[in-house]
């Protein structure tokens, strides 16, 4: 999914300005970009795009789904399909807010979600069924039936939070709505975070 490059400063896109753990992985490490995701090519890693990644093995004796997750801040490779050893800077930061396009899939290949809520998770899932340029959904596996690691929740963009207060109005948002009884990309805001993680 291709946002603006200057993405820590449009407000279209970055939801929050902090807080910031920026770490620093390679190329080779994060998915499902380039070929690491069941499609072959999930999304790719250039200037000007910001997808939410998990960084580690993808499969579950590599410890998926434990994964360290996170949006990528800033991509320093030569070309979309880089190199092994390319520097990805990634904002692991629990409590960063982004807007993401978000599959509303449940359980691949065919149980969607029609009415999503603020605080229903949300999963890095490397499914071919997603679109390119599409790494969050609902499922909490994959299509492989592969458990997915939680990126973060559904959550409120800023003018739904405005909107939404005790006492203002109450304008149209993202959830007053409901959608087809199959597969939805929309663009939704995602609360991230790295405290849910198995044992």
């Amino acid at each position: 999914m291709t946002m603006p490059t200057d993405f820590m400063a449009a407000t279209d896109w970055e939801q929050a300005s902090g807080p910031l753990t920026i770490v620093s992985v390679q190329e080779n490490d994060c998915w499902p970009v380039d070929t690491r995701s069941i499609s072959g090519a999930k999304d790719t890693l250039a200037a000007g795009k910001h997808p939410v990644i998990a960084i580690g093995g993808m499969t579950a004796a590599d410890g998926r789904p434990l994964n360290v997750t996170g949006v990528v801040v800033s991509f320093e490779g030569t070309n979309d399909s880089g190199i092994a050893t390319d520097r990805v800077n990634v904002n692991i930061a629990d409590g960063y807010i982004v807007r993401q396009y978000v599959a509303n899939i449940l359980t691949h290949p065919n149980t969607y979600e029609q009415a999503p809520v603020v605080g229903q998770p949300v999963y890095v899932d490397d499914s071919a069924a997603l679109s390119a340029g599409v790494t969050l959904s609902m499922a909490a596996a994959n299509s492989a039936a592969v458990k997915n690691p939680q990126a973060g929740i559904l959550w409120y963009c800023q003018n739904e939070i405005a909107d939404g207060l005790a006492g203002g109005s109450r304008a149209a948002s993202t959830f007053d709505g409901s959608l087809l009884n199959s597969l939805v990309e929309q663009e939704y805001c995602v609360l991230l975070f790295n405290g849910s993680r198995e044992l």
